[in-house]
């Protein structure tokens, strides 16, 4: 794979970057960057950007689908009208027999988050969300999304939080996301384990073989260019791998969460971002 990181770039360059993805045997989820955006007019254009990458994946035929945060579609401005907007992305994306993706973001945004999506996944199932295993809550929304039927992405979490509502220790957060993944793999709906930490892999594969889980029940998610490594081994075995995507402008939110969750990383995006 290709190691340039593509965020701040275009469309074209995420496009490009999902077929190379697809031709190695990896899936592609795909997030136009941007978020707490101030106007309607902001927040319709996001909107219009996310039909675009519907039209586009449909027209390139690839094994991809779409991620999206909230605040980008109006949150921050109405409830009612992300739902709306929202909404139109999940039917185009229904039109094609694909789906729609529901970023988690800051925990102040978790329950706003998840009340949106159960609403529009009443009226269409094509929608799906993230849970973030470093909030205490987290357990709670699992059990509730999945008497949903919904779609789970799993992650540990990006957002600095407080530790009044999540865990401070990464030996919790760890314990807690396995906890979450044992909940998750046995419940016959088919969620994404979004994690580059070998013992959290290792972890979710020993549940997968306990429970007699098949390789095709659920996915591995992995950010693009981070531990190619890994994400090759996991194509090897024959496990199912969803590879993150980000393009667009407004990166460096995005840049900086990816930087704090993981310091190493700063010599990865540095000879990326700005090549």
């Amino acid at each position: 794979m290709s190691h340039r990181f593509v965020a701040g770039e275009a469309l074209e360059e995420a496009i490009s970057a999902a077929r190379v993805c697809n031709q190695q045997g990896m899936l592609v989820s795909l997030d136009y960057l941007g978020e707490n955006v101030a106007t309607t007019a902001d927040a319709q254009r996001a909107r219009d950007a996310y039909l675009q990458v519907f039209d586009r994946i449909a027209a390139e035929k690839l094994h991809a689908n779409v991620s999206c945060k909230l605040t980008q579609l109006g949150l921050d401005m109405s409830a009612e009208f992300c739902e709306g907007l929202l909404l139109s992305i999940v039917e185009r994306a229904a039109a094609y027999d694909n789906f729609l993706r529901v970023d988690m973001e800051g925990s102040l945004y978790t329950a706003r988050t998840i009340d949106v999506v159960k609403r529009v996944r009443s009226k269409n199932p094509a929608i799906g969300t993230v849970i973030q295993a470093y909030l205490y809550r987290s357990e709670q929304d699992v059990q509730d999304l999945l008497a949903y039927g919904c779609r789970i992405r799993l992650c540990k979490g990006a957002y600095k939080e407080p530790p009044e509502v999540a865990f401070p220790k990464k030996q919790d957060v760890d314990a807690n996301y396995v906890k979450l993944t044992r909940m998750l793999l046995p419940s016959g709906i088919y969620h994404g384990i979004a994690t580059h930490d070998p013992k959290m892999i290792a972890a979710t594969i020993r549940c997968a073989s306990e429970k007699k889980i098949s390789k095709s029940d659920f996915e591995f998610q992995m950010l693009y260019g981070v531990r190619t490594d890994l994400q090759r081994q996991l194509v090897r075995d024959g496990y199912r791998l969803r590879i993150y995507i980000p393009y667009g402008q407004d990166w460096f939110p995005y840049f900086m969460r990816r930087l704090a969750e993981r310091p190493a990383n700063l010599g990865f995006f540095v000879r990326n971002f700005f090549r």
